[in-house]
């Protein structure tokens, strides 16, 4: 039985750590609140590094695994696909740090990015089919794309203006709100796996 409160780590990105706003209308907080409105018993980590990438992520996983983590929420890609790195070496290191929380026991939600198409068509498909084939690899549960409920409003426009920072890349806490209401459930039943 995992001792209460469950510790959470979301380890990510610029997109987890909470960009561009302050600390309280960030990811992790308003995730925690929502969590433990639900009933939940469970403190999350913010371990959202800016600028991070899969390769970052890889690097640093064995230290971020030293503390308590029971479960974790992982968000990486977002910045390998800005630079173009091939898709094949985001896969290899999201396999690796996979491989570590699996040998630790950790229960983790792997979370997919958008992949515009301004690489191509076929580096888009490369990297959008990662995340699927690394969750059934590792049968881990997959939530498909961090910023769904934003990208899937079918006014662009509206969409960004509303829900997004300037920069057009980073939520602003009302799409922080949407993120939590829509990722929430699926963070929920992460945590329930632990049972």
């Amino acid at each position: 039985m995992v001792a209460e409160p469950v510790t959470l780590v979301a380890f990510g990105d610029s997109l987890t750590q909470g960009f561009g706003l302050p600390a309280p209308e960030g990811f992790v907080p308003k995730l925690e609140t929502w969590l433990q409105d639900q009933g939940a018993d469970v403190t999350l980590v913010n371990a959202g590094v800016s600028g991070d990438t899969t390769a970052g992520g890889l690097a640093r996983i064995d230290w971020t695994l030293s503390s308590e983590a029971d479960a974790m929420i992982l968000a990486l890609g977002g910045n390998d696909v800005l630079r173009g790195l091939p898709p094949a070496e985001a896969k290899a290191n999201l396999d690796g740090i996979l491989q570590k929380t699996q040998a630790q026991g950790i229960e983790v939600l792997l979370v997919g990015i958008t992949v515009p198409g301004n690489f191509g068509p076929d580096y888009q498909t490369a990297f959008r089919a990662l995340y699927p084939a690394l969750a059934d690899t590792y049968d881990t549960p997959l939530y498909p794309d961090f910023l769904a409920p934003i990208t899937g409003i079918a006014d662009r426009t509206q969409a960004l203006r509303d829900y997004m920072q300037p920069d057009g890349i980073h939520p602003n806490a009302a799409g922080v709100d949407l993120v939590v209401a829509a990722m929430g459930p699926a963070v929920l039943e992460l945590l329930g796996r632990l049972e």
